[in-house]
């Protein structure tokens, strides 16, 4: 019979392994994601929750949780089971929000410690008085796991009773499965009318996966159709592959009604009688836990590579999308350099201050028309890059992602964000000019503002400028001229990119934001394999 390893470093490296499934990052709308998510999520429950505390204490008790849609009778069986009400039914009760684990007296320290589902609030209930409220002090909001403890239950084993699978609140079918993840016996409760239901079939698919120790309770059969409910469902189990799988039937009866009592010891004799002997005999509890722990670290073979199929498919769209920022802003970057060279810049109301220059328009004038004409041509080029982004991003699955292409109404516009680089480049443009003329003589030294004036209208006005580099000659000498003039055309250069990158940067920040990288595919396959081989 194969039995557990708990050697420490088959501990280390499946918490390695389940670090890995936790970075792993699904945040795209890709088709497979939301599985993804679900799997990746299930999947940590399974390893928190059950794997590492079974292996770590392979002693602790063998815990069944009851599982199953609303109406099941789950809260009465595990009452009759215990022998006492220890779980409130009905379908307002307080345990659809508040799980109840119940255990031996003496096997209480087992889950008063935070072993198992850590991140539940332990919640100890001593016995309580027929009319005491059990569940008044509990606030609605809080997640809390109630610990009852019973002697009629023997020791080695505890019964948890989960909130519906099916709760119309989302939290408590999350709660639920998280709370049948952490079982060593899975306890899937049906009733003669449900048991074709969605809802308990995919618990038994899921559990067949995962080769989990597995029992199906048929409740609330009427006596007359005993015969024919239990070989239906028997047929549909064989069907799916679950012949195997220990079936028992409780009649309906009086106390199964909502709010009723305990039913008959006779009715659960069978259930507690199997639950019993796979707790207290060594051999059938070892190859309970075995089974259970080495079903989910199997099923890790398969689980783990769609993972990393589903984080490789995000990290794929995410460079996808970035492509689309880098060539569309390395296209317009291009343009924009061609048609500075072109002397685009010195066209409209700019070139109309140049031909009026110096006697209709002063070399301020002049230097703002250059100013917001080069604005201009950068905001032209950037509303064109996000037109070529937006027209990319919508041919891709993922690029409608919420938070990709929203806009923050609260932050600067892309003309403001121009506005001010071209500002801060005229600006530097002016000290330079200072630095050119302070060396001359000041009886003929030209005003540095018509300096910057002639070598920004040099810069930009291509061929139809001309004239501003032969005056920026005269004014300053030719040396000072062809120095200044290469200081200008780095500065410039170093402002176009600087406000191009912004614009690129700020369309991928929601991309970097994601925190897709290309490193959790291998690493979730690496961290397999190690935890293969040590197995």
């Amino acid at each position: 019979m194969v039995t557990l390893d708990v050697r420490p470093r088959l501990l280390d490296t499946l918490s390695a392994l389940r670090d890995r499934v936790a970075a792993a990052r699904f945040p795209l709308p890709l088709m497979g994601a939301p599985r993804a998510r679900a799997n990746r999520d299930e999947l940590l429950a399974q390893l928190d929750d059950y794997v590492v505390p079974r292996l770590r204490e392979p002693e602790a008790p063998l815990l069944a949780v009851i599982g199953g849609s609303t109406g099941a009778g789950k809260s009465t069986l595990v009452n009759s089971l215990v022998g006492r009400k220890v779980s409130e039914a009905g379908v307002l009760r307080p345990t659809t929000r508040t799980p109840v684990l119940v255990c031996h007296p003496e096997d209480h320290h087992w889950f008063s410690g935070m072993r198992v589902l850590p991140h539940l609030t332990r919640v100890w209930v001593p016995h309580q008085e027929p009319g005491d409220d059990p569940y008044g002090v509990v606030g609605n909001e809080e997640r809390v796991l109630r610990i009852e403890t019973a002697d009629t239950l023997p020791r080695g084993l505890a019964l948890l009773d989960a909130p519906d699978i099916d709760s119309l609140v989302a939290d408590n079918r999350v709660l639920a499965a998280e709370l049948i993840s952490a079982a060593d016996i899975w306890v899937l409760v049906t009733t003669a009318v449900r048991y074709a239901d969605a809802v308990p079939w995919h618990l038994l698919r899921t559990a067949k996966e995962h080769r989990a120790t597995l029992v199906t309770v048929l409740d609330r059969v009427p006596h007359q159709l005993v015969s024919e409910v239990s070989r239906q469902y028997g047929a549909l189990l064989t069907k799916a592959g679950l012949g195997e799988v220990p079936r028992f039937t409780v009649p309906e009866l009086p106390e199964s009604a909502w709010g009723g009592g305990l039913l008959p010891a006779t009715a659960v004799a069978p259930l507690h009688a199997w639950l019993t002997h796979l707790a207290q005999d060594p051999e059938a509890r070892e190859a309970t836990v075995t089974r259970t722990a080495c079903g989910v670290l199997d099923s890790l073979r398969s689980r783990v590579p769609e993972l990393a199929g589903a984080a490789a498919a995000q990290y794929a769209a995410v460079l996808r999308l970035t492509t689309a920022v880098d060539t569309a802003y390395e296209g317009e970057c291009t343009r924009v350099r061609s048609r500075l060279d072109a002397g685009d810049v010195l066209a409209g109301d700019a070139l109309k201050r140049w031909r009026g220059y110096p006697l209709d328009s002063s070399a301020g004038e002049l230097l703002d028309a250059l100013v917001d004409s080069l604005g201009s041509l950068l905001l032209c080029a950037v509303t064109a890059a996000d037109e070529r982004i937006d027209d990319a991003w919508r041919r891709e699955p993922a690029g409608g992602a919420h938070g990709l292409t929203d806009h923050d109404p609260t932050s600067e516009s892309a003309e403001h964000r121009i506005g001010m680089t071209v500002r801060r480049w005229r600006r530097v443009l002016e000290e330079y000019a200072e630095d050119s003329v302070r060396g001359l003589d000041r009886s003929t030294a030209p005003d540095a503002e018509a300096v910057a004036a002639l070598v920004a209208t040099a810069l930009l006005g291509g061929r139809r400028a001309g004239a501003a580099g032969e005056e920026l000659a005269e004014r300053i000498g030719a040396q000072e001229a062809v120095r200044l003039r290469e200081r200008a055309t780095r500065l410039l250069s170093e402002y176009l990119d600087r406000a191009l990158r912004t614009e690129r940067e700020r369309r991928l920040a929601p991309l970097d934001a994601l925190d897709v990288h290309a490193e959790p595919q291998a690493e979730l396959i690496a961290a397999l394999s190690v935890l293969q081989k040590e197995r």
